[in-house]
């Protein structure tokens, strides 16, 4: 199996000094006035980057509406009715234009609205590498093969992180975005009447199941929202693991992290993150640069695009 490309060739932390030196400040201004109005947009922007990562690489390809020979990733199965944060990118797109025309991509600007996003709701801050360019295409086939499911298995999630040239460590620490945000039913429903799962965790969290079962019947309310976290579940913290501690994650593929790693590396890493904040917040931090820096385009490759929605004309 072949790994994406991961390099930071051409990334520079000062890659728009001279040419919009107040592109952060604007993306922060915008990101900050829509999440203080709505605070669950904080975890729709660091999700929007997630999945434009893990497909094709970090090039704004998730943003395409189906256009001419364009199908839009959009309305891939991991997308289609979850994905939110696209009128926000289009927004700060429209302002970053007003300030510095045809100069910031698109993908830059997902890439910084992630970070401002989790720093706003408490959680680390990191330096963003910019230069990036935005994707011709987008690719539907590959939304629907490499975005992870919420029902994976453990070695699922190893080899599809793999596949994006990231290491179990990174699987851990990402896997911590989940802090912020909700679910719909449909995507935890199996980890609630799946047969094996309830055999590791009905006995000891029978009212958990409990509650979520009546959240999420059988058949039925399958977009009715639930927090992924539920005990903070706007702000960006490491409750995610105290969660997972207890078996309490809400998605199958959260607690395959301890239960199908019985005292492995893995689970030792979620101990530690649980009980060490800043621990977790450093190497979340790492692997969003890391993450960040997936087949980047840059050079003349793609574009900049004047529309986040479509390629230039």
């Amino acid at each position: 199996m072949n790994c994406i490309e991961i390099s930071s060739q051409n990334l520079l932390l000062d890659y728009y000094k001279e040419s919009c030196p107040l592109l952060e400040e604007i993306v922060r201004y915008v990101v900050k006035t829509k999440v203080l109005r709505e605070p669950r947009v904080a975890a729709q922007l660091l999700r929007l980057h997630f999945h434009d990562c893990f497909v094709q690489g970090c090039d704004g390809s998730v943003l395409l509406d189906s256009n001419g020979g364009i199908v839009s990733e959009k309305g891939a199965k991991p997308n289609k009715d979850s994905l939110r944060g696209f009128e926000v990118i289009d927004d700060i797109k429209s302002a970053v234009e007003k300030a510095c025309p045809w100069t910031v991509s698109c993908a830059d600007i997902v890439a910084i609205a992630a970070r401002d996003s989790v720093v706003l709701r408490g959680g680390p801050s990191w330096e963003v590498w910019l230069g990036r360019r935005d994707s011709l295409t987008a690719s539907f086939d590959g939304a629907n093969k490499f975005i992870p499911t919420p029902n994976l298995s453990l070695d699922a999630l190893i080899a599809n992180f793999k596949q994006q040239g990231l290491d179990t460590k990174d699987l851990v620490a990402l896997s911590g975005s989940h802090t912020m945000g909700v679910a719909r039913c449909v995507s935890f429903r199996q980890r609630i009447y799946d047969a094996g799962f309830q055999e590791n965790i009905y006995e000891r969290f029978s009212s958990f199941q409990e509650t979520l079962s009546s959240i999420c019947p059988r058949s039925g309310n399958d977009n009715v929202l639930t927090p992924l976290d539920y005990s903070t579940p706007t702000f960006f913290d490491n409750h995610y693991y105290e969660n997972l501690a207890e078996s309490k994650g809400l998605l199958h593929s959260d607690n395959v992290l301890v239960l199908e790693d019985e005292g492995g590396d893995i689970q030792q890493r979620v101990w530690a993150y649980a009980s060490n904040r800043e621990f977790f917040f450093d190497s979340f931090a790492s692997s969003m640069i890391k993450m960040g820096n997936i087949n980047v385009l840059t050079g003349e490759k793609g574009e900049i695009r004047k529309n986040c929605r479509f390629v230039n004309a």
